[in-house]
């Protein structure tokens, strides 16, 4: 067994020296092949995790099996555009390097959650309890007299398959104006868990219990806290550096070229946050409709990464997206630099190997 652990101990490690030997190969943007949308990237033992939408069919169409009979009928419903009905589950993306991915093929479909139909949007995992919560968008809905809104699944395994957690929506109706769609977990630094989500130019915040499975009151009472910053569009996500919170954003319209990321910063998860602008558009050399991104710190490090869509340039097509990574870099003052979109991608970075620079922030 021990010489077993040697030669297992030796493979590890010519890998790893093979991928920092790779130092001037890069990943290319677009990372995977295929229309993907609102990637939410994170890091689980060991490994980088991209959660996306599926945007649209790119070659053979990938497809629910069966639909129950309640969801065929909340099918026949008309959506706002008719790739709404082919997005009913999340491919997911694992990589050691965020150069060498992996895919793993329906980690949630609706089959495993019965309410849910159509429209399976922007997924935010996050670990706790000893397991994997997913938390989605379902069923785009118009109104309050409609089913939907923001689910919560449940996973032993970042790659799933994650199942219906509670058997109803978490989110299901309209508070302070947001749609309940784009959720985003994050864990502060006390370890209580806040999440953000809005679209129809709204965005809240709310507490979760320990089992993230209900909305807990603030102080105040209140339970559905509006945080939306001018120019909010969708897509919500949160970082903490260095004691500063940092409240993202996609404006724009999101099949238009105006597309978009800002974001503002605040003293604590819910604000008071002052805006300071754009850090990610389009580049007429590279691509356009960049936005409803996430950022991912690499652990005992202060190196950042963005993963977002983006449209290619031939293309006018709304649903044909595609995710990119490159690098998120903090000036001397804290604010963001802009994001530089690149074709090229990023240099491997695997997890663990490369020192520490400095104190590190948190995305979790």
């Amino acid at each position: 067994m021990g010489e077993t652990r040697g030669r297992r101990g030796v493979r590890i490690a010519l890998t790893v020296s093979a991928l920092l030997m790779c130092g001037l190969a890069s990943a290319s943007n677009p990372i995977v092949p295929g229309w993907y949308a609102d990637p939410e990237i994170r890091v689980f033992a060991g490994r980088y995790w991209i959660y996306p939408t599926y945007s649209d069919h790119y070659g053979k169409p990938d497809v629910t099996s069966r639909f129950s009979a309640a969801q065929k009928l909340a099918r026949q419903r008309k959506t706002v555009r008719p790739s709404y009905g082919m997005q009913t589950f999340f491919n997911a993306f694992s990589s050691p390097d965020l150069v060498h991915w992996t895919k793993h093929d329906h980690v949630f479909d609706v089959r495993n959650a019965g309410w849910a139909a159509y429209a399976i949007w922007a997924p935010s995992v996050i670990q706790a309890n000893g397991r994997y919560y997913m938390f989605f968008s379902a069923n785009d809905i118009q109104s309050d007299a409609e089913l939907g809104g923001i689910g919560l699944a449940v996973s032993d395994r970042p790659g799933g398959p994650f199942k219906d957690a509670i058997g109803k929506p978490l989110v299901g109706a309209f508070h302070n104006g947001a749609q309940p769609i784009d959720p985003f977990a994050f864990r502060d630094r006390d370890g209580q868990v806040y999440l953000f989500y809005g679209g129809w130019k709204h965005c809240n915040v709310v507490r979760l219990s320990a089992d993230l499975k209900r909305i807990l009151p603030f102080a105040d009472g209140s339970k559905y806290k509006e945080v939306t910053p001018p120019g909010y569009v969708e897509g919500s996500f949160m970082i903490e550096r260095t004691g500063v919170y940092y409240l993202m954003w996609s404006e724009g319209g999101w099949t238009g070229p105006d597309y978009s990321v800002a974001y503002a910063t605040g003293p604590g998860p819910t604000g008071p946050f002052t805006p300071r602008g754009k850090i990610l558009s389009q580049d007429l050399r590279i691509a356009r409709g960049a936005g409803h991104h996430s950022v991912v710190n690499v652990p005992g490090t202060d190196d950042w990464y963005i993963a977002y869509h983006r449209r290619p340039l031939d293309t006018d097509r709304g649903e044909h997206r595609q995710i990119a990574i490159d690098r998120m870099v903090f000036a001397a003052d804290g604010r963001i630099e802009p994001v530089v979109m690149t074709n090229a991608g990023v240099k491997p970075r695997p997890i663990g190997v490369q020192k520490p620079t400095q104190s590190s922030g948190r995305a979790m």
